[in-house]
């Protein structure tokens, strides 16, 4: 006795060898022998042998017409054998019930299966909506080919548009015909869907393909500003008494800081730290505060700068030379011989700026250099600048931190016509400790009067390594000081923004607009925990594409490094680290020459190979 029964969702034909007549001991024609219940039995027969059985039965089912055995079901339920007998028009042998049974198996489209062996034809609207459903499938897997066959060729399919790409690139939709070829194209070439897409010409600007990315994510609507809300631009503040000046970089545009200085009658030196005040142009809530609010920060990297505000405020109140904006000062009398603070004051107030000096053109004059000889040729605030150098120092010599930045370099990437500059300049300058040294006096101070005054504000700390924002001041070990708080740089982070309308509302004996453990203050610190880390993190990374594409632009084949670990390099005269391949046991610290090939734009690396230590001596 053979048996047809359907077993895992197939049908299958086994011989008996045992019937316990709810369930059957059955072996296959591979010899495999298995109990199956007698439930799932659809036919029993003698003959023909179970041998090629299923052979003749899916040759009969082949010559089935599955539109013609649809229109022949009518609309009740049957089982296949009645459809056989039917179709057929005599009672059907094993093997032509066996094919029906095949065919009605193999076309749930067409028929619904309600249980074993037992179907009902589908409604036709319902059939037409699953053939025409079939078909798009169909058809959709012949484009999808076509695309496969087009990427594995280099050839950017038509249907690629810059919108498609950008979706594949940043915000893939996995159920695209676009998504699902690019897919099965990358998986036969072996390659990133980046680097397929850039084989095929769909990535023509490398730095472009970094940029989108960073701005897609965190400016999804784009990086202009809207119409920028009303703002107070005229202020009725007393007009302070001195000529200012500001060191900044040739391409600042935000400029937050300036100084003067003047000799006293009784001797002493009258030192003004003044901070630009937009505060003072909008409030908590208005139009412009949710803007700043939404970014929190200015977004740095070479070549481009996002900024926090709009241009229209920035300009209002940048403290640019021939102006007299408001500013939020500090004012220290300090003696001449031992440059000890005796008194400190802070204004709010309109200062007149003399001028904007730039690094590029003060620090070839004044360095250490020409501080160190005394023969500086003269320039625009000469004597001020070497009193406030002197002035640093002393700062910093009571903070405990002398020369802290002085292993440290800077570099400045300089992008014209597509071409990169990068130029190193040592931490630790002159010019760099002035400015440093009385940004952190400002900071320090304003955070210890925020402080004892009970007034609200976001604290920068430092213990045992880790900085952290809070609402509760606390020491900051890094840089030596009792308290910190951000208030040197409003027009480029919100924080230091918040922090001036406290400071603004304490010195006017107004009430601050920020109340102690508000939700305003909590959610600042997180979103802006979060930004800035962001921001950090497309610099480092548009830092790393321009020094490959320095690499890459002046056809360097080998450079050197410092061991840091491991295999892991700093290079020289450059913000790049990465791995080397091949290098030896040698202690951190070891100068080597490495081998360079392979820069690569899109993953941002370059293959490193170790050539040979090189110690200064014999470094040619």
């Amino acid at each position: 006795m053979n048996v047809l029964y359907e077993e895992d969702g197939a049908i299958k034909v086994a011989n008996v060898m045992a019937d316990n007549t709810s369930s059957l001991q059955v072996e296959t024609p591979h010899g495999k022998r298995s109990k199956i219940k007698a439930g799932n039995v659809l036919l029993r027969f003698e003959n023909p042998p179970m041998s090629g059985f299923m052979d003749a039965a899916d040759a009969a089912a082949g010559e089935l017409d599955t539109d013609f055995l649809w229109q022949c079901c009518g609309a009740d339920e049957f089982m296949f054998g009645e459809l056989a007998q039917e179709y057929y028009g005599h009672a059907p042998s094993p093997v032509e019930a066996a094919a029906v049974a095949l065919r009605l198996h193999s076309a749930p489209m067409y028929f619904y299966k309600k249980g074993k062996g037992r179907y009902k034809a589908a409604p036709e609207e319902n059939l037409k909506a699953a053939l025409a459903s079939e078909e798009k499938k169909r058809q959709q897997a012949a484009t999808v080919a076509s695309y496969v066959e087009q990427l594995c060729a280099s050839t950017l399919p038509d249907a690629f548009t810059p919108q498609v790409v950008e979706m594949l690139l940043y915000r893939e939709d996995k159920n695209t015909l676009e998504y699902k070829a690019l897919e099965k194209a990358c998986a036969e070439m072996g390659l990133l869907p980046a680097r397929l897409l850039e084989q095929c010409g769909a990535i023509p600007c490398s730095h472009e393909f970094h940029y989108k990315r960073f701005i897609l994510e965190h400016f999804p609507r784009g990086t202009d500003f809207e119409a920028v809300g009303e703002f107070a631009r005229d202020h009725d503040l007393p007009l302070a008494k001195v000529q200012a000046f500001s060191i900044d970089d040739a391409a600042t545009t935000e400029i937050d800081d300036a100084f003067s200085v003047e000799r006293l009658p009784n001797g002493n030196w009258h030192i003004g730290i003044h901070i630009a005040a937009p505060a003072l142009g909008f409030g908590p809530g208005s139009d412009l505060d949710n803007v700043a609010l939404r970014r929190l920060s200015t977004i740095y990297m070479p070549g481009r700068k996002i900024t926090m505000l709009p241009d229209e405020v920035v300009n209002c109140f940048t403290l640019n030379e021939g102006t007299a904006n408001p500013a939020l000062s500090m004012y220290l009398e300090v003696t001449p011989e031992e440059y000890a603070i005796e008194r400190i004051e802070s204004r709010v107030e309109r200062v007149h700026i003399a001028t904007n000096l730039r690094h590029d053109t003060l620090e070839p004059v004044f360095n250490a250099e020409t501080l160190a000889r005394g023969n500086a040729p003269d320039f625009a605030f000469k004597p001020e600048l070497e009193m406030l150098w002197q002035f640093a120092s002393r700062l910093e010599q009571a903070r405990g931190k002398v020369d802290s930045q002085s292993q440290y370099k800077d570099y400045n990437f300089i992008i014209e016509n597509g071409r990169v500059n990068i130029i190193e300049r040592p931490r630790g300058s002159p010019i760099d400790k002035v400015v440093s040294e009385l940004m952190i006096q400002v900071n320090s101070h304003w955070a210890k009067q925020l402080s004892e005054a009970g007034v609200a504000a976001i604290y920068r700390s430092q213990g045992g390594g880790k900085v952290r924002m809070s609402t509760s001041a606390a020491p900051h070990q890094g840089l030596g000081v009792a308290q910190y708080a951000w208030s040197s740089s409003p027009l480029r982070r919100y924080v230091d923004l918040l922090n001036q309308r406290q400071l603004i509302a304490l010195i006017n004996g107004q009430e601050p607009p920020y109340a102690p453990n508000s939700e305003e203050l909590f959610s600042a610190i997180r979103d802006f925990e979060l930004a800035y880390d962001a921001y950090s993190n497309v610099q480092r990374s548009m830092e790393r594409y321009w020094c490959l594409r320095y690499l890459q632009q002046e056809g360097m084949s080998t450079a050197y490094a410092t061991l840091i670990k491991e295999n892991l390099v700093r290079f020289e005269n450059l913000p790049l680290v990465t791995r080397a391949f091949g290098m030896p046991e040698l202690a951190p610290g070891t100068r080597v020459e490495l081998e360079l090939s392979a820069v690569d734009l899109l993953e941002l690396e370059v293959r490193c190979k170790f050539r040979a230590e090189k110690p200064l001596e014999l470094a040619a």
